[in-house]
């Protein structure tokens, strides 16, 4: 259980990063997903294999604008030049993605650079795959920046 409780708590913690950052660029930001759930729902989620265990981390607005965020970071011990990212999840968001447009899905990644579930699987076919299938390996410097596709803190734009 400790493993689990110390990914929760990264994941938490990026989790509140992300909104913070999109709050400096002008986004009202909102959790959803699996933190916004009572506990006896999130344990039913977690022995299950739907895809709304990968529902977004959050929602955001800004204007007219609107996007869903999967806030993504890795444990200390497994910084590399890659993103590791479930094919479990990447299924998923496509399937959220296709259901819910126009609005995007972005993952966002420790170091806040940004990818799109589709761009994950684009870029995953040209590149090393995870022996085992169960993840998409993308090299990092194939990300956005985040000032790139959410606006610059200078940038923020009144609703």
């Amino acid at each position: 259980m400790r493993q689990w409780q110390d990914r929760k708590a990264v994941g938490d913690a990026h989790e509140r990063r992300v909104a913070a950052a999109l709050r400096a660029r002008g986004w009202t930001v909102h959790p959803c997903g699996q933190g916004t759930y009572p506990p006896a729902v999130c344990e039913a989620l977690r022995r299950t294999r739907s895809a709304l265990r990968q529902f977004p981390d959050l929602i955001a607005a800004r204007g007219s604008d609107l996007v869903t965020i999967d806030a993504k970071d890795r444990m200390p011990s497994t910084d590399t030049d890659r993103y590791a990212i479930s094919t479990d999840t990447v299924n998923a968001g496509l399937l959220f993605t296709a259901a819910h447009a126009p609005t995007p899905l972005y993952y966002v990644f420790g170091d806040l650079k940004v990818l799109t579930p589709a761009e994950v699987l684009h870029y995953s076919a040209h590149a090393l795959r995870h022996r085992s299938g169960a993840f998409h390996l993308i090299y990092t410097g194939q990300a956005h920046p985040f000032d790139e596709v959410f606006g610059s803190t200078g940038s923020a734009a009144v609703a």
